[in-house]
C-alpha cells in the first residue's frame, strides 16, 4: 500500500498536471490515506489514460498558494492548506455543468445540512464527516475504580469521573479536539439554542448565550482543578488521547478506528449534555468535518473530470470501503445498506442512520462561510485568555461575538458626494 501512495505522490511531484488531470489536496495519513490512494487508482484505471486524479499532501508542498482542483479539508484548515482563504465553487454547480446526476435529496438530511447553503444547495461532498462523542480509555477508568460500561451522560457526571481519575493519579483526565464545534456549536444545539440566527436580513452571532457562558465557566474551573487540559483549537488533543496521556477525549467519532489500531481499549459514548436546561436535546448533535471542496479558477474540462470523480465517490460500494477503513459517516442510505454485511455492529449503523435521517427543517447550525470561519478563529483565540488569565467566560464570549460581528459586517456603500452646480 505504501507503494501505491508513493507512486501517486511522485507523479504529482515529478510531472506537471496535464489539461485533463486534476489534483486533490489532503492531509491524510495511515489507513485513510491508503484507502483514498486505492480508490483514486481504481478511478484512474477506469479512465484508460484519459486524465487522472493526482494526490497532493498539503504538508509537503513548497508552494501552497498554487491551488489544486479539489481539496479534502475542513474549511477551518484553509490557511494551513493554501496560505489564504481561497474561493470555492459550489459543488452542485460543478456537477450540473459536468453533466452528472446530483441532488441534495440523495444525502441523509443531517449530512446535507453540514455542507449546504441557506437555500439547501450542496457546496461540497461530505466525504469525511463525524459526530461529536466522548471517548474513554477503559483501562484508565478501571484504574480509577470506575465502571467503563457506565459512561457519564451529563457534564456534571463527567466532572465526577474526571475528579476520580485525577484523584487516582491520572495526570490528564480529559482533553478535547475541535473546541469551537464541540464546546460551542454542539453544546448550544443540545440545549436548543442557536449559535447564529437570522435577524432581519442579517445573521447575528449568539455564541455568548447562557448555556455557552455556563459551559465555558465550567471548563475553566476544570482547567484550574487539572481535570481538563486544553490542547488547542484544532485536532491537537487526538495525539494526547491516542498516546494514553489523557484518559478521556471529547472528539470526532471517526477517531474510533485509529484508536482501535493504536491498541487502546477504547469506549465511545454520546457527547454529554446539560440536563438542567429547558427541554434538553442530548441527541441533537451536529455532523461535521472535512469534505471535498472544489477550488475556483480552473478549466471546464477539468471540472468535468472532477464531477465524474465525485460521482465515483458516491457509489455505495466505494462508500462502503471508505467508511469501513476510516469510521467516517456514511453519506447516503445506499451506503448504509452496503455496510450491513461489513462487520460493523448493527446497533452502530442503526444509531447513525437514526441521527442522520432527522429532518434539517428548522436547522439553526452555522453554515460554512465567513461567519463560521471567524467564529471558530476568534473563539480559539479568546479561550486562551480564559485558561491563562482571570478573564471571565462571559467576557471572552462577548469579545468573540463582537469581533465576529465587526469582521463580517457588510460594507456600506460610499456616500454619494453632493454635486454642486453653478447657477
Amino acid at each position: 500500500m505504501k507503494t501505491i501512495v508513493t507512486i501517486l505522490l511522485m507523479s504529482c511531484a515529478a510531472f506537471p498536471v496535464f489539461a485533463q488531470d486534476i489534483s486533490l489536496r489532503h492531509d491524510l495519513d495511515g489507513k485513510a490515506l491508503d484507502t483514498l490512494a486505492t480508490l483514486v487508482l481504481r478511478f484512474n484505471d477506469a479512465l484508460k489514460g484519459k486524465g487522472k486524479v493526482v494526490l497532493q499532501d498539503a504538508r509537503g508542498l513548497e508552494n501552497r498558494h498554487a491551488l489544486p482542483h479539489l481539496a479534502l479539508l475542513d474549511p477551518d484548515d484553509s490557511m494551513e492548506f493554501f496560505g489564504s482563504r481561497p474561493r470555492f465553487r459550489p459543488l452542485h454547480e460543478v456537477m450540473r455543468e459536468g453533466g452528472q446526476k446530483f441532488n441534495a435529496a440523495q444525502f441523509y438530511p443531517q449530512v446535507a445540512d453540514a455542507v449546504d447553503d441557506a437555500s439547501g444547495r450542496i457546496q461540497a461532498l461530505p466525504l469525511a464527516l463525524a459526530l461529536p462523542v466522548l471517548f474513554t480509555n477503559r483501562t484508565s477508568l478501571r484504574k480509577a475504580g470506575l465502571d467503563p460500561d457506565t459512561p457519564a451522560k451529563t457534564w456534571w457526571e463527567l466532572q465526577k469521573v474526571a475528579g476520580e481519575i485525577y484523584d487516582h493519579g491520572g495526570k490528564c483526565p480529559l482533553t478535547t479536539t475541535r473546541f469551537a464545534w464541540i464546546h460551542s456549536e454542539n453544546v448550544s444545539t443540545q440545549a436548543g439554542e442557536a449559535v447564529v440566527a437570522k435577524v432581519g436580513k442579517l445573521d447575528k452571532v449568539l455564541a455568548n448565550n447562557m448555556v455557552n457562558v455556563k459551559h465555558l465557566a465550567l471548563l475553566a474551573s476544570w482547567q484550574k482543578s487539572r481535570y481538563f487540559h486544553y490542547s488547542g483549537p484544532g485536532r491537537e488533543g487526538n495525539r494526547r488521547f491516542l498516546s494514553g496521556e489523557c484518559a478521556m477525549l471529547t472528539g470526532e467519532s471517526s477517531l474510533y478506528a485509529e484508536a482501535m489500531r493504536a491498541g487502546i481499549d477504547v469506549g465511545m459514548a454520546p457527547l454529554p449534555y446539560y440536563d438542567d436546561v429547558y427541554s434538553p436535546k442530548p441527541t441533537d448533535v451536529l455532523p461535521d468535518g472535512a469534505g471535498v471542496w472544489v477550488l475556483a479558477g480552473h478549466k471546464k474540462n477539468e471540472y468535468k473530470l472532477a464531477a465524474r470523480f465525485v460521482t465515483f465517490l458516491l457509489r455505495p460500494d466505494v462508500q462502503k470501503e471508505w467508511v469501513r477503513a476510516t469510521s467516517y459517516l456514511p453519506m447516503t442510505p445506499g451506503a448504509v445498506m452496503a455496510l450491513r454485511d461489513s462487520g460493523i455492529p448493527r446497533q452502530v449503523l442503526d444509531a447513525a442512520q437514526k441521527r442522520l435521517s432527522v429532518s434539517r427543517k428548522g436547522s439553526t447550525r452555522a453554515k460554512h462561510g465567513p461567519i463560521r470561519d471567524r467564529l471558530h478563529e476568534f473563539l480559539g483565540e479568546e479561550v486562551v485568555f480564559v485558561w491563562n488569565t482571570d478573564r471571565a467566560a462571559k467576557e471572552a464570549l462577548d469579545n468573540t461575538v463582537r469581533r465576529v460581528s465587526e469582521a463580517t459586517a457588510p460594507v456600506a456603500p460610499p456616500a454619494r458626494a453632493a454635486i454642486s452646480r453653478k447657477r
